[in-house]
């Protein structure tokens, strides 16, 4: 049976809430995505150094920067940050993520998260959801200086999970984050709910699915 390693932002939880906090104070609500994506490249920059702060601090700095453009924003700039922050704690999975993690455990497989947020914010997430009893293990770079796609964060996968990169599958939404788990030596998995085209310069996923629930059928097909 296979041990899938599921990425936590995106890939199970759905982030739009957040653009409907912003979009309540006046700031568009896309301003979200524009914010997200600067606070992985920034982690990622930091991380070349070995010195990528803990998520939440980051998503904080970078949440203040974006919104110093907005114009007319309603409310202050802290209050706003704050109210996005805490909904980030509050946020629910995407529809398929669910009985997508049952179906896979039912079949015998192991499912465990990495993730670059911290442990507790996944635990929550899992919780909520009510799937935690069918994860294995709850794993975060926060024990590390570095995110992923950084090497040395699948390795803290490998290490916590006593076994070899080759005997698990890295599952995510972000291209870059299978071709770091690829090029670290795990399998992987593309969840394309979108149906975009996959980045030519990025190496080829093992199995390119539209949702989890697809990969509990299909378990077993993954090209190395």
């Amino acid at each position: 049976m296979a041990h899938y390693v599921l990425d936590v932002n995106e890939t199970l939880s759905d982030l739009s809430p957040l653009g409907e906090v912003l979009s309540s104070y006046g700031a568009p609500a896309e301003l979200a995505r524009t914010w997200f994506a600067g606070l992985l490249r920034d982690g990622f920059a930091l991380s070349l150094q070995r010195r990528a702060p803990a998520f939440l601090d980051l998503a904080r700095d970078e949440l203040r920067v974006a919104l110093h453009g907005v114009e007319r924003l309603e409310g202050d700039v802290e209050t706003v940050v704050e109210d996005v922050l805490a909904a980030m704690g509050d946020l629910d999975v995407h529809p398929d993520v669910v009985p997508g993690v049952r179906a896979l455990t039912d079949a015998g497989h192991a499912v465990s998260t990495l993730s670059n947020g911290s442990v507790r914010s996944t635990e929550g997430l899992l919780e909520r959801a009510g799937i935690r009893d069918e994860v294995t293990a709850v794993l975060s770079v926060e024990v590390g200086p570095v995110w992923k796609p950084h090497p040395d964060a699948y390795a803290i996968a490998v290490r916590e999970l006593q076994t070899l990169a080759a005997e698990l599958t890295m599952v995510a939404v972000h291209p870059w984050d299978l071709d770091g788990a690829a090029a670290a030596g795990l399998q992987t998995v593309w969840i394309d709910r979108q149906g975009t085209p996959w980045p030519a310069s990025f190496a080829e996923p093992g199995l390119t699915v539209r949702a989890l629930t697809e990969l509990a059928e299909r378990a077993g097909h993954v090209n190395p």
